[in-house]
């Protein structure tokens, strides 16, 4: 019985600034995955220019790779397409 609930990380690069940007996106997935989430890890990186958002180990998003950092209802739609892909966002869900 496994019921680990997954974490996700927000590796960001502290010398160009962003671990606001990695603290505002913790706490709205923070907010909006109470139950799903066991927590973000803000985590920082090594290597100038990364911000990389994984769950568990498994890359979500990465600004280098996209060329953009993510949008907070983008960034809710990734996490929860994998965490619980079941959960209505409301306001923040994708427009069908």
């Amino acid at each position: 019985m496994n019921n680990i609930k997954p974490t996700v990380t927000i590796e960001y690069c502290p010398k160009c600034g962003w671990m606001l940007r990695a603290a505002y996106m913790a706490q709205e997935l923070l907010s909006t995955f109470t139950d799903e989430l066991g927590g973000v890890l803000l985590k920082p990186a090594e290597i100038g220019g990364a911000y990389i958002i994984s769950i568990n180990e498994m890359i979500v998003f990465d600004r280098k790779a996209k060329g953009r950092f993510p949008e907070v209802k983008e960034l809710k739609q990734l996490i929860r397409d994998v965490v619980s892909p079941e959960k209505d966002l409301g306001h923040s869900d994708k427009t069908k």
